[in-house]
């Protein structure tokens, strides 16, 4: 049948993932850094994705395609609902941590101790009304980030509860769970760490859109962090 379908323009697209999010069908994926349709019969056409496209790489055009298919939308979705349930292991009990302190002398030789201060760290595991995150100075970070800046606990986790999660692989819009983090814990700061590259714009503009969302006005600060290590 000819209907109204998706289009993606992989010139424009960066990879951000954020239409992913928005398309409440689960019709769309990240492959190979683009966006792509996964079936025809996913996409209902009606372009819940295109307004949240950063980069304008959607439209939509009338093609031959196959209807769409609800039920197989509603399995798709509850597969993917399966995947991401919480697998109930001791790992996602939460913790609050003393940062521990070097006892070496000398600097060269010294272990760098860790900063973090509670556990778990992945987004999609801590509850909005986690207790550790009441006036909390708060940090959320890109995964990558650590990897890449050599000093990430002294400079960024010291004194924050961290927040990781990556805008590309993780599948999921945290705006409306950052929105809920802010309205009920009276967060002190927000800082945003991210990598230069362009995929990870989608962890500021959750927590912007969260911001929004949640009414407050809490000072939000971004660091953006090269491949070099480096702070831009």
């Amino acid at each position: 049948m000819i209907r109204q379908m998706i289009q993606i323009d992989e010139e424009k697209c960066n990879g951000c993932g954020i239409c992913v999010n928005a398309c409440h069908e689960g019709a769309l994926t990240i492959e190979n850094g683009k966006a792509k349709l996964i079936r025809d019969d996913y996409c209902d056409g009606l372009g819940n994705c295109l307004p949240a496209c950063p980069m304008n790489a959607i439209s939509f055009i009338e093609r031959e395609a196959l209807p769409y298919d609800e039920e197989a939308v509603l399995a798709n979705m509850r597969a993917k609902k399966a995947e991401k349930e919480p697998c109930g292991c001791p790992g996602n009990k939460l913790r609050e941590l003393k940062p521990m302190k070097s006892t070496a002398e000398n600097s060269r030789d010294a272990e760098i101790p860790s900063m973090l201060r509670q556990w778990p760290v992945q987004i999609k595991l801590v509850p909005a009304n986690a207790g550790f995150l009441h006036n909390a100075d708060l940090l959320i970070a890109a995964d990558c980030t650590a990897y890449a800046y050599g000093n990430f606990h002294k400079d960024f986790i010291e004194g924050r509860v961290t927040l990781i999660g990556c805008p590309k692989l993780d599948g999921t819009d945290y705006a409306e769970k950052f929105a809920q983090m802010f309205m009920h814990n009276s967060i002190k700061s927000i800082t945003v760490a991210k990598m230069t590259v362009p995929c990870c714009s989608g962890i500021e503009s959750m927590v912007r859109r969260g911001l929004e969302m949640s009414g407050k006005n809490i000072p939000l600060t971004v660091k953006t962090i090269s491949l070099e290590g480096e702070i831009l």
